[in-house]
């Protein structure tokens, strides 16, 4: 039976990368870096997940003989960046910079009203999350889940499942109760991981990854509903 459905953020509710990446570029440009990422490679660096591993693995690509310093110097240097990065996501995203993608809320909705739990699985930073479904649900969005896990409370990175194997904890739930909703290739192999069957909704930025092992691809959450769910986990 199913009672649960599980979404990832980024990309999943709603297309963020292009925004994540405009910050990303904004904190370089603060810092007086040089460093800029455009679209294509910004494509390529979302293979890593998570904004602070992506930093550290770029900044090891363009210089391969990065040592971490005393003090923890280049963590620090990552933490900054970090911070200032999120604080100008964060500031767009409340200007509605971003919104949620096509069927999202319609089908969060549909789930609630035939009693269903959502759940959010992800591994971004709970300020993204709550800049994001505030703007988009309202200031009580966290009343809407009952469970959210994220960078604070899972953080060991997708495609690692720790993340959805804490939500199912946390919803008191078996995999095969739940779907959880993807959109590239890390989230898939972090929702089988942990037993979950996924729907994807790929992205611009992840159409290309392989997702032979989905329940389904579909565009986006305006072609699903809970009925084709259940057609779909019967079949």
């Amino acid at each position: 039976m199913l009672q649960a459905l599980i979404f990832d953020v980024d990309g999943t509710l709603a297309d963020t990368e292009s925004l994540h990446r405009e910050a990303f570029n904004h904190a370089f440009a603060q810092a007086g870096l040089g460093w800029h990422w455009d679209e294509a490679l910004y494509t390529g660096l979302l293979e890593v997940s998570g904004g602070k591993e992506r930093l550290l693995h770029y900044w090891r690509c363009v210089q391969p003989d990065l040592r971490e310093l005393e003090a923890g110097a280049v963590q620090a240097t990552i933490d900054r960046l970090h911070a200032v990065k999120t604080a100008w996501y964060e500031d767009a995203v409340g200007r509605g910079a971003v919104a949620l993608r096509p069927g999202v809320l319609a089908l969060m909705d549909e789930a609630r009203g035939q009693g269903l739990q959502l759940a959010i699985a992800t591994t971004t930073s709970p300020v993204n999350i709550a800049a994001l479904l505030r703007t988009a649900i309202g200031p009580d969005w966290r009343l809407h889940f009952r469970a959210v896990g994220d960078a604070s409370n899972a953080p060991v990175k997708k495609p690692h499942p720790q993340v959805y194997r804490q939500v199912l904890t946390d919803l008191g739930l078996a995999p095969e109760n739940c779907v959880a909703f993807e959109d590239s290739a890390n989230g898939l192999a972090a929702a089988a991981g942990a037993g979950l069957r996924t729907v994807i909704t790929p992205t611009a930025f992840t159409a290309h990854h392989d997702f032979a092992d989905a329940l389904r691809v579909v565009p986006d959450l305006g072609h699903v509903s809970l009925a084709r769910l259940r057609e779909w986990l019967r079949a």
